[in-house]
């Protein structure tokens, strides 16, 4: 390896000049932060610069997706990295979010004639208490949607269905407001116990009915397949043929019946 010496900068200050002593050739060297970094001495500088450089998406760029509610998994998929090279810039936005949601459980519900006293947390293990649910094992999240305005989702299992509730959450005094977004948000919000969370029916119950239909589709179907039987032709009534008329006596004389034994 050669050693170089440093001249000075070009014309416009953005390159280093460095000149081979043996032969007096002339290089240059752009002025950038690793070329600082390296003139300062900082080891740890260079090597995240050196991880930037080899990743494919820009820090910025992930921790704008991993805002928009995006896992580290799907992110670290989409730039094809592993996902501990994801982590690093992914991390401070995965505090926000959680930081948000939590936020958002403090906030008050929007009713009809304004905010609610209680705050969504409250409200929604009121209404999870009154159905028999177990609101500790419901999962909050947040992100930005592409309005800029948070979202907050609550996850929670019911039997065999996943569910899942949206509010839009506008921090402000008082710790802001939520309105839902969804009708299982709505749902949570109103704690009549009369009225249960909707939840998807089993396949099984979609597919029972469905062969109902179709067995009353098929019935409707063969019923108007079948031959009208043709109507009995219609055979005139004949009128009545006349009495026979009695034959008239003949004109002229008749003969005379005479006693048996008389000549």
């Amino acid at each position: 390896m050669r050693a170089l010496r440093v001249v000075g900068l070009d014309d416009d200050g953005t390159s280093v000049i460095c000149e081979d002593p043996v032969r007096g050739e002339r290089y240059t060297i752009p002025c950038d932060e690793r070329l600082r970094a390296a003139a300062r001495g900082d080891i740890a500088r260079l090597g995240q610069i050196a991880a930037e450089t080899d990743v494919q998406m820009r820090p910025r760029e992930i921790q704008a997706r991993i805002r928009a509610g995006e896992s580290v998994d799907q992110v670290a998929a989409a730039a094809g990295l592993p996902t501990h090279r994801i982590e690093r810039y992914a991390y401070p936005v995965l505090l926000e979010r959680s930081r948000t949601a939590e936020l958002a459980q403090r906030a008050h519900p929007i009713r009809e004639d304004g905010p609610d006293v209680q705050t969504l947390g409250e409200v929604i293990a009121h209404s999870f208490g009154l159905r028999g649910q177990d609101y500790s094992a419901g999962h909050w999240d947040s992100w930005r949607g592409e309005d800029g305005k948070w979202i907050i989702q609550l996850h929670w299992q019911a039997g065999r269905s996943e569910n899942r509730a949206h509010w839009t959450f506008h921090p402000g005094a008082h710790g802001g407001t939520v309105s839902p977004i969804d009708d299982h948000a709505i749902d949570l919000l109103d704690p009549s116990p009369n009225r249960p969370l909707r939840t998807v029916r089993p396949v099984t119950e979609l597919a029972r009915q469905a062969l109902e239909l179709e067995h009353q589709a098929q019935a409707h179907t063969a019923a108007q397949a079948q031959p009208t039987p043709a109507p009995a032709p219609v055979v005139p009534e004949q009128a009545p043929e006349p009495p026979a008329a009695r034959p008239h006596p003949r004109s002229g004389r008749t003969g005379r019946l005479e006693p048996t034994g008389q000549r």
